[in-house]
């Protein structure tokens, strides 16, 4: 098993050239610190909105997309199952627009990788299943769907017994669900990397290997400056840099918590994914707050991931966010558990990374003091779609312009802040271990701890919305 930082599916979608890093000063129209999802993203509909803008992006890696853009499971989702908790925050009619945005956003990745572009990016959309798996998980999704129906968009999100749940994937765990038609997954990696050669032929200026070591807003505009010293000027500028928003100075360092997911992947074993009757490429997860996520690739392989990592202190990950042995084991158990029939087969990759996790469980935007600037971060492990809807309102920022993905909800709206450290890292960590132990009692149908179920209703009594 290579249990590396990049995992499988960088090292699938293979090596390109790296574009050099930023070598002299350069003036932009618009300035993207962050070469992921979300900065790439950005330059994408910021290119369309105004073709002739001169647009930098500042990429810290050797490679845009070699972050937790490349790394992910791989599910492109909208955000119709976290209605009710968006209804809740917001408002009807706010929650309805995110939604349908959302659902607009991952309908326009799609597009890219078929009809648009012709990328080969492992696109299949075939729903997006989430399911109970203890009977403590059984309401998985019904206020979702509740609130779908009270909203008039009762189509979006549907639940499903265990019966027609078992007839998309056989695991002898799964009980009954909800199910949003418009899920797919997609290869990550691949998909990154096309993004990236796109940006490329429009003329979009990325520097890699550069990263940022001083941002500064003022009154006039703003100005990157990279490790060796160069500068990249701007009007306006965004930073798209996810959890490391957390350890930087700025409006969302006290509102994330970075924790950490993990992934292994299987030897191609298409005959189980034949027994199990998983054919339709399904994204699915179960209903626990640190959340199993699972699905297939063209060649039968088994994708396992967990959202159960350990908090990284001060964002500090110290290798443990993308390598960790113990998270590793736990899974394989988890993954058997789940597929009996997976006994004995070989794991070929495990990798991890971080996660931004909001204390909304909703990814948001911040404008920094004198608006000229906008930092983006908060996806809770749910980036693939969004962060193209978070992409199009980033870019009529960065624009200036006043049109309706600029006053969607999620844009400087009111979210609870996290203590300081070392009592948010104190505080996070046992909050994950009770929802851990709390859990696992319930996957094994015993009663949980008083203690670990106590310790998981903390985030509730703070304000922090765990789950969807």
């Amino acid at each position: 098993m290579k249990h590396t930082r990049l995992g499988y599916w960088i090292e699938e979608a293979g090596d390109v050239t790296p574009r050099p890093p930023l070598g002299e000063d350069r003036d932009a129209d618009v300035l993207i610190v962050g070469g992921g999802y979300t900065g790439m993203w950005t330059a994408w509909h910021a290119h369309v909105l105004a073709p002739e803008a001169r647009i930098v992006i500042l990429e810290s890696e050797p490679v845009c997309g070699r972050g937790p853009s490349g790394r992910n499971g791989g599910f492109v989702e909208g955000m119709w199952t976290h209605m009710a908790s968006m209804r809740d925050r917001w408002g009807a009619a706010p929650a309805l627009a995110v939604g349908v945005a959302a659902e607009e956003a991952a309908l326009r990745v799609g597009a890219f990788c078929t009809e648009e572009e012709g990328v080969d990016a492992w696109y299949r959309q075939a729903g997006y299943l989430e399911v109970s798996t203890a009977p403590a998980q059984d309401d998985t999704g019904h206020d979702a769907v509740d609130a779908c129906r009270e909203l008039g968009v009762p189509d979006k999100l549907r639940l499903v017994s265990a019966e027609d749940v078992r007839t998309h994937c056989d695991s002898p765990e799964f009980r009954a669900g909800v199910i949003e038609s418009i899920g797919a997954t997609v290869q990550p990696a691949r998909l990154a990397l096309a993004l990236r050669r796109r940006l490329l032929e429009q003329g979009v200026e990325i520097y890699e290997s550069s990263p940022v070591a001083h941002f500064r807003e003022a009154d006039d505009g703003v100005e990157a400056t990279v490790t060796t010293g160069s500068r990249v000027r701007a009007p306006r500028g965004v930073l798209a840099i996810g959890g490391a928003a957390r350890s930087r100075r700025g409006p969302l360092a006290n509102r994330l918590t970075v924790a950490s997911s993990h992934i292994i992947i299987t030897e191609p074993v298409p005959e189980v994914v034949e027994k199990l009757g998983w054919t339709g490429g399904e994204a699915i997860t179960d209903g626990r707050a640190l959340v199993h996520y699972f699905r297939t690739t063209p060649d039968g392989r088994i994708a396992f991931g967990w959202g159960g990592g350990r908090i990284a202190m001060g964002a500090r990950t110290h290798g443990r966010a993308e390598v960790d042995a113990d998270v590793v084991d736990a899974q394989r158990r988890h993954m058997v558990e789940y597929f009996p029939e997976l006994a004995g087969r070989r794991i070929t990759h495990a990798w991890g990374g971080p996660i931004d996790a909001s204390p909304t469980h909703l990814p948001a935007i911040t404008s920094l003091k004198r608006n000229r600037a906008w930092v983006a971060a908060g996806y809770t492990g749910n980036g693939v779609g969004p962060t193209n809807m978070i992409g199009r309102s980033l870019a009529s920022l960065a624009l200036d312009l006043s049109d309706d993905p600029t006053r969607l909800a999620f844009i400087d709206g009111e979210m609870p802040r996290v203590p300081p450290e070392p009592f948010h890292w104190i505080g996070g960590e046992a909050i994950r271990l009770g929802i851990a132990g709390k859990e696992h009692a319930e996957q094994e149908r015993r009663k949980p701890n008083p203690i670990a179920s106590a310790v998981a209703k903390v985030p509730e009594l703070l304000g922090f919305h765990i789950g969807r």
